[in-house]
Parts: structure tokens; sequence; C-alpha cells
């Protein structure tokens, strides 16, 4: 273990994150997404909520403020609902370490497949949410 770091962060996960480059995505995936279909980089974070990973990753990624939304998730598919909760329950968990969360969009749901293709890496996890998909976008880290 290290000092300071999460322990739901697994090693792989702390590799990819400190790979990526400004503009990268992460694809944060509940347990039904088509991750494997879709990505040759999959990371499995089974048992864990996205929330959970979302403020153990916050302190060590910065998210991009050079974009309006550096956060993304998908939109209802035409006769379905969204759940409020969930995506608050996102914001909630990196206001906890910001004291504010970005902005977040809406995707359309093969939009949203699309963009995951050309995420930096897809990270599968516990999450049950209907819809509870999201992706950040990393930006650049302040070096002072």
């Amino acid at each position: 273990m290290l000092k300071g770091i999460h322990p739901a962060i697994s090693p792989v996960l702390l590799k990819t994150l400190a790979e990526m480059g400004h503009g990268d995505e992460l694809v944060f995936a509940d347990a039904h997404f088509p991750a494997h279909q879709l990505h040759h980089n999959v990371i499995r974070a089974d048992g864990l909520t996205i929330a959970t990973l979302l403020e153990a990753i916050t302190p060590l990624f910065e998210f991009d403020q050079y974009v309006e939304c550096p956060l993304a998730m998908m939109s209802a598919v035409s006769g379905d609902t969204l759940d409020p909760s969930v995506e608050q329950r996102y914001l909630n968990a990196i206001g906890k370490v910001n004291g504010s969360a970005p902005s977040v969009e809406r995707v359309e749901r093969f939009a949203f497949y699309e963009r995951a293709k050309n995420a930096y890496a897809v990270v599968i996890t516990g999450e049950l949410a209907k819809y509870g998909n999201i992706i950040v976008k990393k930006g650049v880290t302040p070096t002072a």
C-alpha cells in the first residue's frame, strides 16, 4: 500500500492514471457495459461503485479545465428514464474532495459507445445503476 492512495485504486488503475495525458478520457463503466467488446484496455474493479472510484481518483486527477464538460454520461434511450440520483452521487463523490464538481454532458447511447472506443481505458465496476457509466477527461496538472 501507498500512503495517501485510496485503497480502491488498484495498481493497474494507478498506473493508467499516471500514463494518461491531458485530454485523454477514462470510462468508469457499470457492470453491464460491453467493455471487452468495445476496448482492448479494460481494467476490472468488480465490487466497487463508480462513486467510490470517483472519490478515490479525484485527489490524483485533474479534470480538463479547457472543455465545457469534462464529464460525460449516457442519455436515456427513448422511452426510458434516468434516475437523477445516479449523477448526483457521482457529483457528490467528486465534490467531497474538490468542493465542487465539473459539468456533465449527456451523450446518446451509441455516441457514448463510440467515445468509449477512443478512451484511454475502460474500468469495469460493480456499479448496478442503470445508465451508470461516466467518462472523465483528464486535464493539465498544475505544477506550482
